[in-house]
């Protein structure tokens, strides 16, 4: 037999399947979605296998050295998809394969074989190797007539094998302990050891209560005063037997999580659930929009929509956009669905990560709760999958495989025949475009649970608020504001989309302003390490004394963050209790979920934060939600500012007054009259919709035309400029004339890392020979060599213009 595989060498030349014999001794162990050992050239690499073959066209094939895995980890299906995601997104097959596992599975790994039966149960032959733990670790020469022995006993369930990452961490395990001897005979101990050995005595008897389970071996020694020394004494004499057993890192093992039962449903959800739960009941494949006002229990129609995929025997994938993972909504999940839960996201540790894969791979759970690469779960019975907050560009994968979730649920949905959710209080402009089409189909909510009213919303002109005299960054109401729920003691959301404490140092006598030296952009001050820094390349530096242009010690800081409003608020407000959320203060693991309960528990007056609070936060006590700076997208180099705008400044409204309490919404900006922040002020989101659809007409920007970016970049200006000019007349010359070509032209950040940056940009509606012009583009100017360090990327589907 042969394999076909694909080698883990991103580069065009081995873009393509590789034919090697599979030798005799790996006979039948080998299938289609297996990681192999291959040589390739003078070394060996890992692969993927695609298929078997009969035959090759080859005559001289080499031999596959060794299999990684004991069973495929990854199925028919998402080998297939990988295909597709290459295609559609202009990666190598290699790197969409590996998008689809977890770290850990990319990183250095060891892999033993384990008991999951005791070992007298296993045949001789096997049980010989194995160590006292009953594990065999699988080296490179472990022989190969094992193996198949092995895989039909991993296949019977009575072993298992067990990836640990030897980079990256360990499989978790525990110490416990059992007693040696019978129930008659430790009786029989207990009265013949001496009145000294009390707490050996206490051991026994502990373990005598406890005999139904193997006891953990800290939880012994706290239970029964025993020392480390004594319980080694005890196993040294045959008294008790110690183990070790494996268990998951569960990152939420130290919670509770109350259990929930559904909820009835308001007229207005039954009419939007009842659609969804035909598709479902019919195995039918649709996508639907589900495009309700904040607050309106969108959460509640997804979860009896699992519920009613689970009682079917079927599988759900839920994603939510990253920052928003918020506890809240793993708690209502959990709290549903218990154990059959896994959550993967980018707060939990690479083990953490691993675990939860393997949960998955193993059958262990049906619904999965993660961010963008959980819509690669190796799932086999797909019943739903449901994308919260559709509009967020997290869901949008920025470096290859390019791909956005969105277009990859609907095409395993398409897969599995079952139906897709897009939900959101904003929808992004293409996807309520095609729902105005009928290609999806739109599912309104238009009122708030319990008919509770929106938060009236209040737009505060700063111009105004300057000419008369206030140049505090908090205009008078909102001040007052803040102040009357003080006293009320109720809780306030602060808004403002902008780390660090100023965003830029100048001299007041020359204009310099201090930029970072690597890259095209102003660095930020951060007050509490004194540094300067640069939120793209990481450079940091201390703040100048002294301008380094003209001397003048007139150095002053402008511009706003978030640890300048926390400063200002502790002046103001002293008695304000205040907790700040942003990426300084949310590097550290469950920092995040820290933060949100302690505001949740009340131990907090004010939650300041940038727009990780924006979504998902669902607290009764929020009445008063303050946008400190409405314009910090407004007026950024991309087409959809005042649509991100408009979503950001509808979904921090939305937190306030969720549930007894009323709302309110105070927005600052020093542009009242622009529409998009006009119309977040009554959340008129068809308004917003035409409006932005007629500037987006005149612009010529989707979802009129479809767009495809090409970015350069280079040490040397020239060299960028150059093959960008090359890139450009290239495209004109071969798309048709209804394309629009742009460039090229140096990006917005024209330099970063010490790399100019080169763009230009495709504007199309039908042009079906741009792909494989686009594949062909990318192959001739990837890199030859590693001296040649021109980097290209395409975008076929560009979100961050920048």
């Amino acid at each position: 037999m042969i394999a076909s595989v694909i080698v883990d060498v991103p580069a065009k030349q081995t873009d393509r399947a590789f034919d090697y014999r599979i030798p005799p001794s790996l006979e039948g162990l080998v299938r289609p979605g297996m990681r192999v050992v291959v040589p390739f050239g003078p070394r060996k690499i890992q692969g993927f296998v695609i298929a078997l073959l009969e035959k090759s066209s080859y005559d001289k094939l080499r031999d596959i050295e060794d299999v990684l895995d004991i069973v495929p980890v990854l199925n028919e299906e998402l080998l297939s998809l990988a295909e597709w995601l290459s295609e559609e997104t202009l990666c190598y097959q290699i790197s969409a394969m590996q998008v689809m596992l977890p770290a850990a599975m990319k990183a250095k790994y060891e892999k033993n074989f384990e008991a999951l039966v005791p070992v007298e149960q296993l045949p001789q032959s096997i049980s010989k190797h194995l160590d006292k733990e009953g594990r065999l670790s699988w080296k490179e020469g472990i022989e190969k007539k094992l193996l198949n022995e092995l895989q039909q006993l991993v296949t019977a369930g009575q072993m298992e094998l067990k990836y640990a990452v030897s980079s990256k961490g360990k499989k978790k395990k525990e110490r416990v302990l059992s007693l040696a001897a019978s129930s008659e005979e430790a009786l029989v101990l207990l009265d013949t050891l001496p009145q000294q050995a009390d707490k050996q005595k206490r051991v026994i008897q502990f373990l005598l209560d406890h005999q139904s389970d193997e006891q953990n071996a800290a939880t012994v020694k706290d239970e029964t005063g025993a020392s480390s020394s004594t319980i080694r004494t005890m196993i040294d004499r045959g008294y008790v037997i110690e183990s070790f057993k494996e268990v998951y890192r569960d990152p939420y093992q130290d919670r509770m999580f109350q259990k929930t039962s559904a909820f009835s449903l308001t007229e207005e959800q039954q009419t939007a659930i009842g659609p969804i739960l035909q598709k479902v009941h019919d195995y039918e494949h649709e996508t639907f929009l589900l495009h309700g006002v904040t607050g309106s229990g969108k959460t509640e129609v997804y979860l009896q929509t699992i519920d009613q995929v689970l009682s079917q025997g079927r599988q759900a994938i839920m994603l939510v956009p990253e920052i928003s993972l918020t506890p809240q909504m793993v708690e209502r999940f959990k709290g549903r669905f218990g154990d059959r839960v896994a959550v993967m996201h980018s707060g939990l540790s690479t083990g953490e990560k691993y675990d939860e894969w393997r949960k998955i791979h193993r059958k262990e759970v049906n619904v999965v709760v993660g961010a963008r690469s959980a819509i690669f779960a190796p799932f086999e019975k797909l019943g739903v999958v449901i994308i919260d907050e559709e509009h967020e560009m997290s869901y949008k994968q920025e470096d290859s495989p390019r791909y956005h979730a969105r277009d990859v649920a609907i095409e395993r949905a398409r897969r599995h025949g079952c139906p897709v959710i897009l939900g959101s209080a904003t929808p992004s402009l293409e996807t309520f475009a095609r729902a105005q089409k009928n290609r999806y189909q739109l599912l309104s909510l238009t009122r708030r649970m319990n008919n509770q009213e929106l938060p009236s919303v209040t737009i505060v002109d700063m111009r105004e608020e300057l000419r008369e005299g206030n140049r505090s960054m908090f205009s008078r109401q909102l001040f007052e504001q803040l102040t009357l729920r003080l006293e009320k003691k109720e809780q306030t959301v602060l808004f403002l989309n902008r780390r660090g404490h100023s965003s830029f140092v100048m001299c007041r006598d020359c204009g310099y302003v201090m930029q970072c030296p690597h890259c095209d952009i102003s660095m930020t001050y951060h007050r509490h390490s004194e540094q300067m820094k640069c939120h793209y390349c990481g450079h940091e530096d201390r703040v100048p004394v002294q301008c380094p242009e003209c001397q003048s010690e007139h150095i002053r800081y402008f511009g706003t963050g978030t640890q300048k409003v926390e400063e200002e608020l502790t002046k103001l407000i002293p008695e304000a209790r205040v907790i700040r959320m942003d990426v300084d203060t949310t590097t550290r693991k469950g920092s995040h979920e820290k933060l949100l309960t302690a505001f949740g528990q009340g131990e907090a007056d004010i939650l300041l934060g940038t727009q990780m609070i924006a979504k998902g936060l669902d607290f009764p006590n929020i009445t008063l939600v303050g946008v400190l700076s409405a314009d910090t997208m407004l007026h950024l180099p991309d087409f959809r500012s005042a649509e991100k705008t408009f979503q950001l400044l509808t979904q921090v409204s939305g937190r306030a007054g969720r549930h007894d309490k009323k709302g309110e919404v105070i927005i600052q900006t020093y542009s009242p009259e622009h529409y998009s922040i006009d119309l977040a002020k009554t959340q008129q989101f068809e308004l917003f919709y035409k409006q932005e659809m007629m500037m987006r007409r005149i612009g010529q920007y989707p979802p009129y035309y479809f767009l495809a970016m090409v970015t350069l970049s280079h040490e040397n200006l020239l060299k960028v400029v150059s093959v960008c000019e090359e890139i450009t007349s290239l495209l004109k010359q071969k798309l048709s004339n209804n394309a629009i070509i742009l460039g090229p032209v140096a990006s917005p950040i024209a330099r970063i890392q010490n790399r100019y940056r080169y763009q230009c940009l495709v504007k199309y509606k039908m042009e079906p020979e741009l792909k494989p012009l686009l594949k062909s583009i990318l192959d001739t100017y990837q890199p030859k060599s590693t001296n040649d360090s021109l980097l290209i990327h395409i975008d076929v589907q560009p979100y961050m213009m920048l």
